[in-house]
């Protein structure tokens, strides 16, 4: 099992040959006969929508095993799965979130089935569980964002501490840690890095707190905010893409960047399916949809998005993931009780 804390997930931005190297490893196998025969799997996701559709509708194509999908943010999607296990009550066949801190937690709990398929030695080891009981889908990182067309040059933040100045009040977003779990991250990390005096310094900003990345996405883009705080960098490359004057700001004092884990769930109604699926999830067709929308691919192996630098140019903040798990009630009440 890998250690709860994955305080190395620096070595995970070098992304060097080495990191993912280790000699070949024994690939497991699922049964696509009763795979087909089961005839769906169901999928509990935080993954951006378009991404998910994407990559449901490239598995239904290649194998015409129906995905039945349910997505909400990373934090909405643990509750709800959570709430079903507490039940007796197991719909979900593979879950994906952005916590690598709460799956760490369920995996030694026993509440997954460890599974390593073809290309789990891509995956490096601080985006996975080393026995496969969680295994990283994709790479989030979290960063400052803006509109360049509002924000000059010179007034752009470089810093998460420049975020405090006034120049920025009523200008800022960000996502709710009740709702995604990235944000979890995000604020677990801050809060004890700068203090909670920090967070109090962005409130007297008038930040404005919305649940999810997609929300600070449209948000940004009708300027009613023109800064995003702490947000998934993949909604402001897709939005370049599409148009949109946006600037992604990398933070000199450190970017996030955090897996996503992808596990079966033990005791799920389509286990074939769920295996066939999840090794799908780390194959090539899947793995390039992030980085063709502006995201990061979980494998060593696949070049960064097109105009995005690669993670060993980057200052990367460390996340305990361990004391993350332990402190996360205390830090939304934290968070709401400085926001609410």
């Amino acid at each position: 099992m890998v250690s709860a804390k994955m305080t190395a997930i620096i070595a995970a931005a070098v992304m060097s040959t080495a990191l993912g190297a280790g000699g070949a490893l024994a690939q497991d196998a699922a049964d696509m006969a009763k795979a087909k025969s089961e005839g769906k799997v169901v999928w509990y996701t935080s993954t951006p929508i378009e991404q998910a559709n994407k990559i449901v509708q490239l598995f239904q194509d290649e194998t015409g095993i129906k995905v039945e999908l349910f997505r909400s943010g990373g934090s909405a999607i643990l509750r709800r799965f959570q709430q079903e296990q507490s039940a007796g009550r197991t719909a979900a066949d593979v879950l994906t979130t952005s916590d690598p801190a709460a799956m760490n937690v369920m995996a030694e709990a026993g509440t997954f089935v460890p599974f390593k398929p073809a290309d789990f030695d891509k995956i490096p080891a601080e985006a996975k569980a080393a026995d496969g009981s969680w295994i990283g889908q994709r790479l989030n990182l979290i960063t400052i964002y803006l509109r360049t067309d509002k924000v000059a040059e010179a007034d752009r933040p470089q810093k998460w501490t420049d975020l405090t100045d006034a120049k920025y009040s009523g200008k800022m977003v960000m996502t709710d840690p009740s709702f995604t779990s990235l944000q979890l991250s995000v604020v677990g990390t801050l809060s004890t890095k700068l203090g909670w005096d920090y967070y109090e310094k962005l409130a007297k900003n008038d930040v404005m707190v919305v649940q999810g990345n997609q929300q600070v996405s449209d948000n940004i883009k009708r300027g009613e905010r023109l800064i995003a705080v702490g947000a998934l960098d993949s909604y402001a490359a897709e939005d370049r893409q599409g148009g949109h004057e946006i600037t992604t700001i990398y933070p000199k004092d450190g970017t996030f960047v955090i897996p996503s884990p992808t596990a079966i769930v033990k005791g799920g109604p389509n286990p074939e399916a769920a295996k066939v699926f999840a090794a799908f999830m780390i194959g090539t067709k899947a793995q390039t949809v992030f980085p063709t929308d502006g995201g990061y691919s979980a494998r060593s192996d696949i070049d960064p998005p097109k105009g995005s630098p690669k993670l060993n140019e980057l200052t990367v903040l460390p996340v305990d993931y361990d004391a993350l798990e332990k402190q996360a009630g205390k830090i939304k009440e934290g968070f709401n009780d400085i926001f609410r």
